[in-house]
């Protein structure tokens, strides 16, 4: 198996370098010094989380056959290679911002006549939504363990809560989300079909 990874997208180096500032002001600032930190905190949290969840995808993918997902940049993190950035990373940021709660994001091009099994079709489309369980688990046990600053502490939980929601919506098992997609490759030709148009509809919905 060749080296997966040739670099780390520079985008999102900066994406967690920002988080990284967000969190020092939501440690030691006050007013709206500490305001900022924890919006800094939530927005490019919620940033990298996205990154990673699209990363989970195509790294799956990778493992499991589908090995265009490297020539195409998916395997750097780099938001801008991913399917839709609006829909990926702008419509998100925009729904947090306004105070709801973040949609799913688009997905990368996965080949799936290049995966080996059903199974790993299946894993393919689990592996986002795994990102962001264990990316709220990890939050709440930080929190929980390791004692912080009273901003710091509620930026890591309103991120935390971001994560268990991205990771809720994604898995519903609805055509067009992961949640389906974990159970599509298990599905007759014929459900497929329909779910196909479906998931025409519900894109069509969010766009």
């Amino acid at each position: 198996m060749p080296v997966v990874i040739r670099g780390i997208s520079t985008f999102f180096l900066l994406l967690v370098g920002a988080t990284a500032v967000g969190a020092v002001l939501a440690a030691i600032g006050a007013g709206p010094v500490l305001v900022a930190g924890v919006v800094l905190v939530v927005l490019g949290g919620w940033a990298v989380s996205l990154c990673l969840h699209e990363f989970a995808h195509a790294l799956v993918a990778y493992r499991s056959g589908d090995w265009s997902v490297r020539p195409r940049g998916y395997l750097t993190l780099d938001i801008r290679r991913y399917t839709n950035v609006a829909l990926t990373f702008v419509l998100p940021v925009l729904f947090l911002l306004l105070g709801g709660i973040p949609l799913p994001g688009g997905a990368v091009l996965i080949n799936h006549g290049a995966i080996r099994s059903r199974t790993a079709r299946s894993l393919v489309s689990f592996a986002g939504p795994a990102v962001n369980l264990v990316l709220a688990v990890v939050l709440v046990l930080v929190v929980a363990v390791v004692p912080m600053p009273v901003g710091l502490g509620a930026a890591f939980s309103c991120l935390a809560l971001i994560q268990v929601l991205a990771f809720v919506l994604n898995i519903l098992p609805v055509p067009g989300l992961d949640g389906f997609g974990v159970l599509e490759p298990f599905l007759s030709p014929k459900a497929q079909l329909l779910a196909a148009k479906v998931r025409k509809t519900f894109i069509g919905m969010l766009l």
